[in-house]
């Protein structure tokens, strides 16, 4: 899924960047690996967490942005966006994970006070389990995060409840005024 035209009809105006995994898959490209059976390969993901933290850790820099972004992820996406937040949360201020699958579990739950983060889900998602979208609100939840769990009645893909969501989201969690750059991925 392109992220920037989604980035633009959910915070029109704001800066963005859209991230392309670096991983050869199926018809396009992956953030990290999966297994013949399709399970994640941790170890793909953690390294590529790691490559993709050193990344967002210029942006500011490289981009001239005063904010960390704001990271929205749908599926492949979610879940590395979901592990950046575990394991980096200090590049973000946020994050959108569309989608999600939780990445792995943490050794240490880090400490989220207070992130803002919305985990949103689909009731007949074919690629994922039903309680795929709780779990990952209940970690982050733990961790501190100031978690928004919704599920739409859709399949995988993104509908235009999904998106009235996500839009309703970013202005209640970053008003215009503050909110900074987003990160696709």
């Amino acid at each position: 899924m392109d992220m920037l035209p989604l980035a633009a009809s959910v915070a029109p105006g704001a800066a963005t960047l859209s991230l392309r995994g670096a991983i050869p898959w199926e018809e396009g490209y992956a953030f990290f690996r999966r297994r013949p059976d399709r399970s994640l390969d941790e170890a793909s993901l953690r390294d590529e967490a790691q490559a993709l933290a050193g990344f967002l850790r210029q942006l500011p820099v490289s981009q001239g942005w005063t904010e960390r972004p704001v990271l929205i992820g749908f599926s492949n996406g979610a879940i590395m966006a979901a592990a950046l937040v575990l394991l980096f949360p200090e590049l973000m201020r946020g994050a959108a994970l569309l989608r999600p699958l939780s990445p792995f579990a943490p050794s240490a739950v880090p400490r989220l006070d207070g992130m803002p983060i919305l985990v949103l889900d689909a009731a007949r998602d074919e690629r994922r389990q039903p309680q795929d979208g709780a779990d990952q609100a209940a970690l982050l939840s733990q961790a501190g995060a100031a978690v928004s769990h919704r599920s739409t009645a859709s399949g995988h893909r993104l509908c235009e409840v999904d998106l009235e969501i996500l839009r309703d989201w970013l202005a209640r969690a970053f008003p215009a005024d503050r909110r900074g750059p987003l990160s696709g991925v």
